[in-house]
């Protein structure tokens, strides 16, 4: 294959053929610190070339896949309801074609527009997600949409315990107070995931990573850094776990290159991301 960044790795299939289609959402439009996650579509794509499309963690190769990078969701800036609007109605075409989408964020509050078209067409959908933050403000800063309000946005139409979520090491009290009635939520690693795996087995599963989940020590380059987090290895062996899932849409969200220009970070949303593409 010809090294051309304008796709990610071995992501190169035709649109009729793809089975899984891979789009950018650029858009850090309420970063609540540091911004910088809009970049990170065309920064994963230009570093996916320093990866193999071999994994040696699944023997599987992604030049044997049938996926497409379809690049990235034109985003109109300053109007945060028009960017959902968008990311829905991209989301929406891939699955009335009958093909997986898989996001590249952006801050978090892109999977809020992904997740409506989903819902939309999978009403039971549970989501299972990833993250150091809760996510679950009603508000911030006066915002009812924020990268720190999506899970509870989400929760508005999905409802109670519908919601897995693993890693989560931030919060105001109250959001974790209020997940104990509303969510299933495990704080700073994955304990239970394999329980949480069989209690979602056979539904439509909506998988959001948030890659700040990961510590500070492997991945600094993210808007709203945590210390105390996983390690690289333990997010690769969940993401693993996660094989005999119905995933029916995923994303990866809030690497910000800007953040750490050593690359380091990159990298390991890039190898993710190639694990997470074999996966489903």
């Amino acid at each position: 294959m010809e090294n051309n960044a304008s796709f990610f790795l071995g992501c190169d299939k035709s649109y009729r053929d793809a089975k899984t289609v891979l789009f950018g959402a650029p858009f850090d439009g309420t970063a609540s610190f540091r911004p910088g996650a809009r970049f990170a579509p065309s920064a994963m794509r230009t570093d996916s070339w320093g990866l193999e499309t071999y994994s040696p963690y699944q023997d599987k190769d992604l030049s044997e896949t049938f996926v497409i990078d379809a690049g990235d969701i034109e985003l109109p800036f300053g109007n945060t309801k028009k960017v959902l609007a968008s990311v829905q109605k991209f989301t929406g075409k891939v699955l009335a074609d009958k093909k997986t989408p898989c996001m590249i964020g952006g801050e978090h509050l892109v999977t809020l527009g992904a997740f409506r078209a989903v819902y939309d067409e999978y009403p039971d959908v549970c989501i299972l997600h990833f993250d150091a933050h809760t996510d679950l403000r009603d508000q911030y800063l006066g915002e009812s949409l924020s990268h720190a309000t999506v899970m509870r946005r989400i929760w508005d139409t999905a409802g109670d315990h519908r919601i897995w979520q693993f890693g989560i090491r931030s919060g105001e009290k109250a959001e974790f107070e209020w997940a104990k009635k509303h969510t299933f939520l495990t704080p700073f690693g994955f304990d239970g995931l394999k329980d949480a795996i069989h209690a979602l087995a056979g539904k439509p599963v909506y998988f959001s990573l948030d890659l700040d989940i990961l510590d500070t020590a492997v991945f600094p380059g993210t808007g709203t850094p945590e210390p105390g987090g996983v390690t690289f290895k333990e997010l690769l062996g969940a993401v693993l776990l996660l094989k005999d899932l119905n995933i029916i849409a995923l994303d990866v969200c809030e690497l910000s290159p800007p953040q750490d220009p050593g690359g380091a970070s990159t990298a390991a949303a890039c190898k993710i991301l190639r694990e997470l593409l074999l996966l489903i």
